[in-house]
């Protein structure tokens, strides 16, 4: 490109004293491109298409399932349908920001069985809150879903009667039998130690009154697991009333009714009640558990009735069940004590020959002990 035209056009008196523009125009012209040149090519613009994951895809082609105007038996289909417990969270929270749908009881209760179903506990704990705050009406099943989940974390026992006695407030939803068999179940897993046990026992004679009074009818289940909350706290008496009580609601006493009245009175003191109602339960045809058989053993022998705590632990050994150390210990003790060491003796190699459970350790153990306890 010439430079002449272009200075010419200039002012004259602008031409001299204006060298340094002249050359700045001329290092500006000389890196512009020449019209006869070709422009450097440019790319095309390419559109990125954002890549679905599979989850993304499953979400959409179950979410086009739900057809406009859907209704919550289309939902709880959907989330039914849905293997994937994350999915059936998106599907139900997508669902519920539309105008025209509302969850009901039908759906929370769905999409929380699923979610507990599959260990995801804080987001059903979340879903649990919504249901106490009044996202929906509620209903005896989603309620007594709530107070199972509820029973079985340990944080959220209290929890579980708070909503317990929101249905005790409400006119539709009160409690059933299901309810205070999760209840009883959920206090009766803290009775672990006596003065522990003294804490919870109010509430379960607060319960108890509360579902007479409600006119839930018990079943065998929920008076054992009252009679053996008393028989824990060596309320013994309580435990005997609740006992006789069966009969009126219809169910007989088993196996584990006697053997907590069993326990508890033992443990009490009143070994000769405890062994009578012992006698009574095998006359019926029960047999003890572990528990009550050592329980009635050892109390039997501290109480100086060495044949009839024998008389039990081999009872205890024809029904298929082991004495530990300690039940073995306390007999053979009882014996000496008694000035019969000769037959402990005797009686350890019996139980050798009945107890394969018994082995060489054990039976070196004991016999170590009985030798000492005999030079005393």
């Amino acid at each position: 490109m010439s430079l002449s035209p272009i200075l010419r056009s200039l002012p004259s008196k602008s031409l001299i004293p204006s060298l340094p523009l002249a050359n700045l125009l001329l290092r500006s012209l000389s890196t512009s491109p020449a019209p006869n040149q070709n422009p450097s090519p440019t790319l095309p613009h390419i559109t990125k298409t954002k890549t679905q994951t599979p989850l993304q895809k499953q979400f959409d082609t179950w979410t086009q399932h739900l057809k406009p105007g859907f209704t919550p038996s289309d939902v709880d289909r959907a989330l039914k349908s849905q293997p994937d417990p994350d999915l059936a969270l998106d599907i139900f929270r997508w669902t519920s920001h539309h105008r025209s749908y509302r969850h009901t009881s039908l759906t929370y209760l769905t999409i929380i069985k699923i979610l507990v179903a599959a260990r995801r506990y804080r987001h059903a704990e979340t879903l649990i809150e919504e249901v106490i705050a009044g996202a929906c009406d509620p209903t005896l099943p989603l309620y007594n879903s709530i107070v199972r989940f509820c029973c079985g974390r340990k944080l959220l026992f209290s929890r579980a009667f708070d909503v317990y006695n929101k249905m005790l407030r409400s006119e539709n939803c009160k409690p059933t039998l299901e309810t205070y068999t999760l209840l009883f179940n959920s206090l009766l897993r803290r009775f672990s130690k006596l003065n522990v046990c003294y804490v919870y026992l109010h509430s379960v004679r607060s319960l108890t009154k509360q579902m007479k009074a409600s006119g839930v009818i018990p079943d065998i289940f929920v008076l054992n697991m009252i009679i053996k909350a008393y028989s824990k706290c060596l309320e013994v008496d309580e435990a005997i009333r609740v006992f006789r009580e069966m009969g009126l609601y219809g169910c007989e006493p088993n196996g584990y009714s006697y053997g907590y009245i069993a326990q508890g009175l033992c443990e009490k003191g009143r070994v000769k009640q405890g062994f009578g109602f012992y006698r009574e339960m095998r006359s019926k045809g029960f047999v003890p558990s572990s528990s009550t058989f050592v329980i009635v053993i050892c109390t039997l022998a501290l109480d100086r009735r060495s044949e009839d705590a024998i008389e039990v632990m081999f009872d205890m050994l024809g029904n298929s069940r082991s004495p530990d150390h300690l039940t073995y210990k306390t007999v053979l003790e009882g014996l000496c004590r008694e000035g019969r060491a000769d037959e402990a003796f005797d009686l350890l190699d019996e139980c050798r020959k009945k107890d394969v459970s018994l082995g060489d350790k054990m039976y070196k153990t004991l016999l170590n002990d009985l030798h000492y306890i005999s030079r005393e």
